[in-house]
């Protein structure tokens, strides 16, 4: 089947279950504390429905505009803006006539389940398929570095041993820490064998994204060949059965000497020197502009591109501890990663639902598939506590004021900070779709 329809349909399956469990953790508690629910919908039926049946007094139903769900509670101001029911007198069952606590529980609920269901999924992975890593000696060629990571005494080739005191259980985990955690001393092993504790700046994170270095490792280093040419080198005359000798005048022998030395001579051209029958042949490979969206070549993997992955199995006690670890750091590094998106350079790098269908693998794959549902859900708490009117986070916000002041704000207040918030997520929503439109559209 097509990858795309592939991805697709992991990206459906996905949503559709994360919706659902999303809107139930507003639903269960609001009956607990016998709150009438009136709609409770899978994607959003504006106009119309694809489905709904009335249980009780709840209307169930499957929307055709799939961009989230909803519960519709009777008594609160929300989305559908039912300014009429608002204006009449407030009914014991309604939500706006129970105590502020059980309000914020009920706004909370939603969260809360895609907290506990990533972490629950990520224990369960960990207790079913284990844990991998690889070690320093699986890395047969040691790390890539980025121009910028020199500066600060690392080599190419180099291992980590520990950062921070700590040992480095897994060295592809690297690359993620340097970017979004607080990496300050990193000892090193150098291709001669010596060690050395290596002292990074506070904002060493921001540095590399600036500078288009982002993660500041070039990969596991593997030897290069030339498999075949297209874009820009195929322009210039550059042949796939060519050796490649250098760019830029930096030798390249590894694969990711070539990310090396494109990062270190920032230009939109690229000096390519190859060897073809025995003659060396320069030519000059346009990148394709200022964003420099490549040289054109696919490489032959000679060796392994990633080193070899060894497996820690752990006991179901231990898969709880290592699962809520686990899910800590996926919730930790996708909020650090914030300080990027603020930025011109990271805002061009927000994306849509196109990107996080491009989470999914192109084969069918469960692991895969449940590795990434969970990560979506933790992505969906975090972005559904913000303290945005029209969010569960607004709707806190607004809670916890009238918690600690006495004072709820007005439903004139609440109706048009609610209106100003959807307007933001859904300018948002087409911010970010249309950067995937234009990254297919050019290729970025």
């Amino acid at each position: 089947m097509d990858p795309f329809f592939v991805k697709g349909a992991q990206l459906f399956l996905s949503l559709s279950i994360l919706i659902v469990l999303h809107e139930f953790g507003h639903f269960i508690p609001a009956r607990l504390f016998k709150i009438r629910v009136e709609k409770f919908f899978l994607f959003f039926d504006v106009k119309f429905s694809l489905f709904k049946k009335k249980i009780g007094e709840t209307v169930y139903g499957i929307g055709w505009l799939p961009l989230g769900g909803y519960v519709k509670i009777a008594g609160m101001i929300d989305e559908s803006m039912d300014k009429e029911a608002m204006a009449q007198e407030p009914k014991e069952w309604e939500f706006r006539s129970k105590p502020a606590w059980q309000r914020l529980i009920v706004m909370i609920g939603g969260v809360t389940v895609n907290i506990v269901l990533g972490f629950f999924i990520y224990i369960m992975i960990i207790a079913s398929y284990g844990e991998e890593y690889s070690t320093a000696d699986d890395l047969k060629y040691g790390f890539g570095f980025a121009p910028t990571m020199e500066q600060y005494g690392f080599e190419q080739g180099d291992k980590i041993r520990s950062v921070n005191g700590d040992p480095l259980e897994d060295q592809m985990d690297f690359p993620q820490m340097l970017m979004m955690r607080d990496v300050a001393k990193v000892t090193v092993v150098h291709e001669n064998g010596s060690e050395e504790e290596l002292t990074l700046p506070d904002d060493i994170g921001m540095e590399l994204f600036k500078s288009g270095e982002m993660f500041g490792v070039n990969v596991p280093r593997t030897p290069v060949k030339l498999d075949s040419v297209f874009g820009g080198a195929k322009k210039a005359g550059v042949l796939g059965t060519d050796e490649l000798v250098s760019i830029n005048g930096y030798p390249i022998k590894y694969k990711s000497d070539a990310t090396y030395a494109l990062q270190k001579e920032k230009d939109t051209v690229a000096t390519i020197t190859v060897l073809r029958d025995g003659v060396e042949r320069k030519f000059d490979v346009d990148l394709g502009g200022a964003e420099m969206v490549g040289v054109g070549f696919k490489f032959l993997d000679e060796d392994h591109i990633m080193p070899e992955r060894h497996k820690r199995e752990y006991g179901f006690g231990e898969s709880i501890t290592e699962g809520i670890s686990y899910g800590y750091w996926v919730l930790h590094d996708y909020a650090t990663q914030f300080k990027y998106v603020f930025t011109k350079k990271g805002a061009s790098q927000v994306g849509g639902f196109g990107a996080i269908a491009g989470l999914f693998p192109d084969t069918w794959n469960w692991l895969s598939f449940w590795e990434t549902t969970a990560f979506i859900s933790i992505i969906l708490a975090f972005m559904n506590i913000l303290p945005i009117p029209a969010l569960d986070g607004g709707h806190v916000m607004f809670l916890l004021y009238e918690m600690v002041t006495g004072r709820k704000p007005s439903d004139k207040f609440l109706e048009y900070a609610q209106m100003i918030g959807f307007f933001l997520l859904i300018a948002l929503v087409l911010y970010a779709n249309g950067n995937d439109i234009y990254r297919w559209i050019t290729g970025g």
